[in-house]
């Protein structure tokens, strides 16, 4: 009888081989034979994931070298089907308005707990390797994980939520129309707060903004770097870039003006304006600065993850050589870290919205 099944499959003749394998199944419900030309017959009828459960219960179930031969077969042709179908509508995505333009994917943390079958269902939208799949997802801290047109990406993150897997992508046009201004000093904190500052264009003026209005912070430490020269075994000196220091950068999100207002530890003029206390250091002015933005702003969120989506960020350094840091901190090379928390602190203003 499973001779007329498999003649019935090669004809689609789809209603004998249901009738077929119902007897069958009740005949003999333990035969692989059986259950594999039941996957094969929903394979054929297009119930894609009944047919996967069954070659992948035959995988675990049979030790029956042809049947496992077969159900990997089977397995093999299912994912070709899904990623042609992938393939479909990734091109039909980037041919919609604004597909083209190159955007960021960004996987957000998940419990440890859940990374399992989270890794799964990455790893077969994203074709790879389970055990890959399971090192890509985060669990604490955002990952800057692909770029790429923004169509195909925005393919990715339907099809990734879907599976519960967290992220979401956005386009760099919108991180790039994002105003950022930097302070050079608060001339007052109460009861409004007023800035001089610098706009991205390099403009000195004042900025007025409600405390209401303020959404969230964001922190980050930047490493400033110096050559130095060091006497190696050989007792011979070279040259070698090090972190001798960080700059502590603040953001203060205002998304109704599609805003940042930022502060820089080193760029902030604490002589002037608002009045801190009398012969501290700079890094003492720095915190109680700080302290007062908190007084006004203690029941808003504050981001503080920076360094865990830059050690991910700054590997895609061609697609931040193109963002502008909107913070000048007199480098003599720029650094990819300094576009990487505009690109934090941009991404997580748009999420906002």
């Amino acid at each position: 009888m499973l001779d007329s099944v498999a003649d019935a499959l090669q004809n689609e003749d789809y209603k004998t081989a249901a009738r077929l394998l119902k007897q069958l199944k009740k005949e003999q419900p333990k035969n692989p034979w059986v259950h594999l030309y039941i996957g094969r017959f929903y394979e054929q009828t297009q119930k894609l994931e009944a047919a996967e459960k069954i070659y992948r219960q035959l995988l675990k179930g049979t030790t029956n070298p042809n049947i496992i031969s077969k159900a990997r077969q089977g397995l093999g042709r299912l994912q070709n089907i899904a990623s042609n179908k992938r393939q479909e509508a990734i091109t039909q995505a980037i041919t919609e308005a604004g597909g083209e333009e190159t955007g960021v994917l960004v996987l957000q943390p998940l419990p440890k707990e859940s990374k399992q079958a989270a890794a799964q269902k990455f790893a077969e939208i994203m074709e790879m390797d389970a055990y890959s799949a399971r090192l890509q997802l985060p669990s604490r801290g955002w990952r800057l994980y692909r770029t790429g047109k923004l169509g195909k990406l925005q393919y990715y993150v339907s099809s990734l939520q879907a599976a519960e897997v967290p992220c979401f992508c956005a386009a760099i046009s919108a991180v790039e129309k994002i105003n950022v201004y930097e302070v050079s000093y608060f001339e007052t904190l109460e009861p409004t707060p007023k800035a001089l500052c610098h706009n991205q264009d390099g403009q000195l003026g004042t900025l007025n903004f409600e405390w209401e209005e303020v959404s969230q912070r964001v922190e980050g430490l930047l490493p400033i770097f110096e050559e130095v020269e060091e006497m190696d075994v050989r007792r011979q000196y070279q040259t070698k870039t090090k972190i001798l220091d960080y700059t502590h950068v603040y953001d203060l999100h205002l998304p109704k003006k599609n805003s940042i207002v930022r502060l820089c530890d080193r760029n902030y003029q604490f002589k002037q304006g608002v009045a801190l206390a009398d012969n501290t250091t700079a890094r003492q002015n720095w915190y109680n600065l700080r302290h007062l933005l908190e007084q006004q702003l203690s029941q808003t969120s504050l981001w503080s993850d920076f360094k865990i989506f830059a050690e991910t960020a700054t590997d895609f350094s061609q697609m931040l050589q193109h963002l502008k840091p909107h913070l000048n901190l007199g480098r003599s090379q720029q650094t990819t870290w300094d576009t990487a928390f505009q690109l934090y602190s941009c991404l997580i203003l748009l999420r906002s919205q």
